[in-house]
């Protein structure tokens, strides 16, 4: 069986990410969103983190659906520098985006089933708590229901560490993943949305250009380890049938490719700025083809045979003595590296 000869082949859904930095920047938890005027029925108010209130402020102001994927990066770009935020908003994709085309999480069949996995994190009592994680899980919630998605079990997952809803350990998380995706087909419109924190460690196959995986750091890290991006890429994306539309929020620091997709744009003062030139999305150079290839053909056969089910258990895998071992230094790291603004 010949593999996958291009990023269309190997990942087939429809993936779209935005991030609320580059991959070497921090990403700030706001003391206080009232500057992001918000309606008053968004959210709890309080604390959160930047890109999600940057996003939803622009996404209430403006009606929403007259809103260009450009005319958003743009947005939350100049948001992000009249606050004093040095991080940069980034868009990555699955395939080569006309950011001119309006921002639209349902798919333009409109048919499809709709799921969505939020997750909060807080890290209550530990010395890396943030504040906001879960004030952003319920604004965003309250959004996407007013884009047409539903409530109810078997529409929405959220994980929070509050004590009330599911716990978002590395498990969790991983199943949350596989429970999106599990029984997904053409026309569905999905939704993950992450808020907590993110990190950095040492890339563990040689795929990445600057020698470093982006992770999300789920709330039991100390024991579980950090989830590397290309474990999300594999049980997140890989699985997911054509057709299919994902689109992510990733609000941490160091998240600008932390789903290794093929495609990305980093809103600059150079490329949105006065007198930028016309948007174009480029080739992420921490993207590698080979390693895709061997991963999705391992993982459609698999999908083929059992389904997405039965894909994400092919994909699964587990932590490595090295996320251990890097356990102590990503905390501290994760700690300083954190702003709160």
């Amino acid at each position: 069986m010949t593999g996958p000869q291009t990023p269309k082949e190997a990942i087939r859904a429809n993936v779209i990410m935005l991030s609320g930095s580059k991959d070497e920047q921090t990403s700030a938890d706001v003391f206080d969103i009232s500057s992001f005027d918000l309606p008053s029925d968004a959210g709890p108010g309080g604390a959160g983190g930047a890109c999600t209130n940057s996003l939803l402020s622009i996404m209430y102001n403006t009606k929403g659906s007259d809103v260009t994927w450009i005319q958003l990066l743009k947005k939350m770009h100049d948001m992000m520098k009249q606050k004093k935020f040095e991080q940069v908003p980034q868009l990555s994709s699955s395939r080569v985006k006309d950011l001119n085309n309006k921002v639209q999480l349902i798919h333009p069949g409109g048919s499809g089933r709709t799921r969505a996995v939020l997750i909060g994190i807080n890290y209550v009592g530990t010395n890396a708590e943030l504040r906001g994680c879960w004030n952003d899980v319920e604004a965003m919630n309250n959004w996407l229901v007013k884009q047409g998605f539903k409530e109810g079990p078997e529409s929405l997952k959220i994980l929070q560490d509050d004590g009330f809803h599911l716990s978002p350990t590395s498990a969790n998380i991983m199943a949350a993943f596989k429970w999106l995706g599990d029984g997904a087909r053409a026309g569905d419109s999905l939704f993950v949305h992450y808020s907590g924190h993110g990190g950095q460690m040492k890339d563990d196959d040689g795929d990445e250009e600057d020698g470093l995986d982006e992770t999300i750091i789920p709330v039991d890290y100390k024991q579980a380890g950090q989830i590397r991006d290309d474990k999300i890429l594999k049980n997140l994306v890989c699985p997911l049938p054509e057709d299919v539309c994902l689109t992510v929020v990733m609000d941490c620091c160091h998240s600008g490719t932390v789903l290794d997709l093929p495609y990305m744009f980093k809103a600059t003062d150079a490329t949105v700025g006065i007198n930028a030139p016309p948007p174009t999305m480029v080739a992420n150079p921490s993207f590698s083809m080979e390693r895709l290839k061997s991963v999705a053909t391992g993982a459609f056969a698999a999908y083929q045979k059992g389904g997405v089910a039965a894909a994400g258990k092919y994909l699964s895998s587990k932590v490595t003595d090295d996320d251990k071992k890097e356990l102590r230094e990503c905390s501290r790291k994760c700690t300083d590296s954190c702003t709160i603004a």
